[in-house]
């Protein structure tokens, strides 16, 4: 038996492919669309995952503004803020972060589920969120895909 065809293959910066995929978050719910974008981020749906290598692909997100969220989230779950000084802590409810930029509801919930880590850093940087079908990743050639079919 040939021991060396047994090698592990790690990943790294010059042998990652990169794709730039384009999602639809008309009607997807919030927290599983959030996890499945940062599966794909993070490159574990790809057979040569390594941990600690930035192997998954660039995303962009249209439609933000369509996604939907269940139970009494909109108006139950409160979202804080603290300035810093004595008194400074800001309620909002996610129906009003949703109504005011419903970008930053997404970008959140999706760094949550990455590594809190440098790594995780960079991984958000590959992210790109867009309020309406309008986005300027035109030059990249985004491949649409449904979350539903592949995840």
């Amino acid at each position: 038996m040939d021991t060396l065809s047994y090698k592990t293959v790690s990943a790294n910066k010059a042998t990652v492919n990169k794709q730039w995929l384009l999602i639809d978050a008309t009607d997807q719910i919030l927290g599983r669309l959030a996890s499945k974008v940062a599966k794909t981020l993070r490159g574990k749906n790809k057979p040569n995952f390594t941990p600690h290598v930035d192997c998954g692909d660039n995303v962009v997100i249209i439609n933000a503004d369509k996604v939907k969220l269940t139970g009494n989230k909109l108006q139950g779950r409160i979202k804080y803020s603290y300035s810093g000084y004595p008194g400074g802590r800001h309620d909002k409810t996610m129906g009003e972060i949703l109504e005011k930029d419903s970008r930053r509801l997404i970008e959140h919930a999706v760094k949550g589920m990455l590594p809190k880590n440098r790594l995780g850093a960079k991984l958000l940087r590959n992210l790109k969120v867009y309020k309406d079908e309008n986005h300027e990743q035109e030059a990249q050639q985004p491949k649409k895909i449904d979350l539903n079919e592949i995840y």
